[in-house]
């Protein structure tokens, strides 16, 4: 409690001081008219009814400073509450301490502060107080027992309810929880900020009727205004908490990944003075950041042989991307390539208040192109397209059907009597006009055997669900074009030079070799067989195994547009039974 200063303490005592002497008086002159009534006499009736009169305005006046000292009291301790509510961030313990106060200060026997759920709408109990006149407390976790319709009447209509006898009041006639509660006194005000109302402070007495009177309910009202704004700057003060808490993790996420980003990141202002300079940029361009930022751009990128006055004039001028590559030569490095994107920097007006550069290192790449265009003149076309696939698959291999094409371009024994250096000339010729067709057709070149080839055609490479029939017209493209050959060179060989064949089955399909060097090839019984059948076909035929026909006529939709015709059946080593063959050509 707040003790008053020493001046309501002494007139206090200066009203019971007179109080004593206005007894004594009354006393005497008692004992006065008992003397004269012995006597036979009697005092007059003026005197009597003056002490009569005197008493009883010492009455009203002592009730009177009783009720001032009481409200002054009540006042002196409000503002005391304001003070420590509105100075402190510990709202709830405050607000705790206050409560306390003001059932004191009421002579309510529970209090509480229920609030407003800003996020789910529903009513919770922030702060209460009970002293627990009756002996009945509420167990931890449960809802003390207080009429929640009051409270809900309270945040509906905005405005306070106060009952000096609940039993009686016709507004709660019908609330069964005034009577299961046994609650006599009841006083409720609302909590509001900004014409909202965000909660309720409810205090009561289950034991005494009348107890509130219209000076509770001012205190109660000035209270709840005052706790209300502290309510509401405490949640504002929250949120602010939480969002710098938030922004700070925003900015530490950011900082790691601007940090960790592989790009590097170069920031100029409308004056072309770094302020952003990532570590990424400083490992590329061998320039440290705190070099870096602070200084004119173009002195920073003269240390890396880089030139971009101009471009960054072009960004500014044409508020736009620009992309460029370039090559710098680095002082730890040597001659590297880079890859640029300048990009303005906007503000909320749209306009651009300085550049951000982006550059990669694209050396590798450039390494990588290199390489792969000297390897195009070595490997087959499908392999080198497919690189990277082929590292990628792993050792061992997979089960997969494939249709597999051998193909001997131009037979040993057809070739002129000419130095080996020319045989080579004119077997490159064939195999040219062959790795043409196997491309155009979808399918990969396993390897060179000299003067033949071997294709492949769906691999995890080349996947094809109709791979019989795109081997076969692939056959049948190189018959078209090696007599284009036979044309251009002024040959007609009688018969033809090439011979072709095909099996379609399951093969193993992988990596071969080591880690250090690998290659990507096929295995297998099926692979075997294509051999075969090449080896058992006729110059100038194209041969296929039934097994291929039957594949083509299951991936067909109507009639083929082939010739085909049997041939005598294949033996061999696996083939004791014989395999069924047929040469093929256009319809």
């Amino acid at each position: 409690m707040i003790e008053a200063p020493e001046s309501a303490s002494s007139l206090v005592a200066e009203v019971r001081q007179l109080e004593q002497l206005l007894g004594q008086a009354s006393a005497a002159l008692e004992a006065q008219r008992q003397a004269l009534l012995q006597r036979r006499l009697a005092m007059p009736p003026a005197v009597l009814q003056r002490m009569e009169t005197l008493k009883a305005e010492f009455k009203q006046l002592q009730s009177q400073v009783l009720d001032e000292q009481t409200e002054l009291q009540q006042l002196r301790a409000l503002a005391d509450m304001s003070t420590r509510i509105t100075n402190s961030l510990d709202i709830d313990t405050v607000l705790s301490e206050t409560m306390e106060l003001v059932i004191a200060l009421t002579n309510a026997e529970r209090g509480y502060i229920i609030l407003l759920n800003e996020d789910s709408g529903a009513l919770e109990f922030r702060i209460s107080s009970e002293s627990g006149l009756l002996g009945l407390t509420t167990a931890t976790g449960e809802q003390p027992q207080i009429s929640m319709t009051v409270v809900k009447e309270v945040m509906t209509t905005g405005e306070a309810l106060l009952a000096d006898n609940a039993f009686k009041d016709e507004r709660l006639a019908s609330n069964k929880s005034i009577i299961n509660f046994t609650l006599r006194s009841v006083l409720c005000v609302p909590l509001r900020y900004k014409d909202e109302t965000i909660g309720v402070v409810y205090v009561d007495n289950r034991l005494v009727a009348g107890l509130f009177t219209r000076r509770e309910l001012n205190l109660m009202t000035a209270f709840a205004n005052t706790a209300a704004v502290a309510i509401a700057n405490a949640r504002m003060y929250r949120r602010a908490e939480r969002i710098l808490a938030e922004l700070t993790q925003v900015k530490a996420l950011m900082d790691n990944i601007f940090s960790s980003v592989g790009s590097g990141i170069i920031a100029v202002d409308s004056a072309d003075v770094v302020h952003t300079f990532n570590r990424a940029a400083s490992e590329l361009l061998a320039v440290t950041r705190e070099r870096a930022v602070g200084c004119e751009v173009g002195a920073v990128l003269q240390e890396a042989s880089l030139q971009l006055d101009e471009h960054l004039k072009l960004v500014k001028a044409r508020n736009a991307d620009h992309t460029l590559e370039v090559s710098a030569d680095l002082p730890e490095r040597g001659e590297v390539a880079l890859s640029l994107t300048l990009s303005p920097l906007k503000d909320r007006e749209e306009r651009t208040q300085g550049v951000t550069l982006v550059m990669e290192d694209i050396t590798h790449l450039h390494e990588h192109e290199t390489t792969i265009n000297a390897m195009r003149r070595i490997l087959p076309e499908g392999m080198v397209e497919n690189i990277d696939e082929i590292a990628n698959i792993e050792m061992g291999g997979l089960r997969r059907e494939v249709t597999c094409l051998f193909a001997d371009v131009r037979p040993w024994g057809t070739l002129p009597a000419v130095s080996a250096s020319e045989k080579l000339k004119i077997l490159n010729q064939y195999q040219a006009v062959a790795t043409a067709c196997v491309t155009e057709a979808g399918g990969i070149i396993d390897k060179y055997m000299g003067n033949e080839l071997m294709a492949l055609f769906n691999t995890q490479l080349n996947p094809a669900r109709n791979h019989a029939q795109q081997a076969l017209d692939c056959a049948l493209l190189m018959r078209d074009r090696f007599i284009a050959l036979y044309a251009a060179l002024g040959i007609n060989p009688q018969p033809h030079f090439y011979i072709i064949g095909l099996f379609t089955g399951e093969a193993t399909l992988g990596n071969v070799g080591s880690f250090e060097r690998r290659e990507f090839t096929a295995l297998g019984h099926s692979i075997n067989t294509a051999r075969r059948v090449q080896e058992h076909a006729a110059r100038g035929s194209v041969t296929i195994a039934q097994q291929t026909l039957d594949h083509i006529r299951r991936c067909s939709d109507g009639p083929l547009p082939y010739a085909i015709s049997p041939r005598a059946p294949i033996y061999g080593k696996g083939l004791s039974a014989g395999m069924q063959a047929y040469e093929v050509s256009r319809s």
